[in-house]
């Protein structure tokens, strides 16, 4: 029997037209064998690692039902991403036109060389953090902790603004 997984996707754009980036990642999802069932607001974000000087990104969370296994999510993500123009030849951390991630899997626990879910900074991102408490305002990381308190303990810093309602 083929299990139906829930989880949640983290979307990110800093060049070109970064709303259209997002809308066009949920719009090309489901033909990769991922539903899309919600959407959190967009929100302008601060560029967070080594490559500071670079445009503030555009990120929302999606909440998202599949049958793809860890590994077959992740691909679906970056078949999506090759769609829509990211180059996989680009600097780590530096500007995209799309990123998508996998966040959290209805549970899942998986630590590949390509993949780990939950998403390892998922606990430390702001910007991914405002997006998924806004879908759910209770949610938890399979090991029990919750994601509020994680955000209230974030340190001052990685400005989070609300600029556009959900994508869905």
């Amino acid at each position: 029997m083929i299990r139906r997984r829930r989880g949640y996707l983290g979307l990110g754009s800093n060049v070109g037209d970064r709303l259209a980036h997002l809308k066009d990642a949920v719009a090309a999802l489901p033909g990769h064998g991922v539903e899309v069932l919600a959407s959190s607001s967009v929100y302008e974000t601060e560029p967070v690692g080594p490559v500071a000087k670079q445009r503030d990104f555009l990120n929302a969370c999606v909440r998202i039902v599949t049958e793809l296994a860890p590994g077959q999510l992740l691909q679906a993500c970056k078949e999506v991403e090759r769609e829509l123009g990211r180059r996989a030849t680009g600097v780590r951390h530096g500007p995209r036109e799309i990123d998508v991630d996998v966040l959290i899997l209805d549970g899942v626990v998986h630590a590949s060389g390509r993949l780990t879910v939950p998403h390892p900074s998922v606990l430390e991102r702001r910007f991914v953090l405002i997006p998924l408490l806004e879908l759910d305002p209770s949610l938890t990381l399979p090991d029990g902790r919750a994601l509020g308190p994680a955000l209230d303990g974030l340190p001052p810093g990685q400005e989070v603004r609300r600029a556009a309602p959900p994508l869905v």
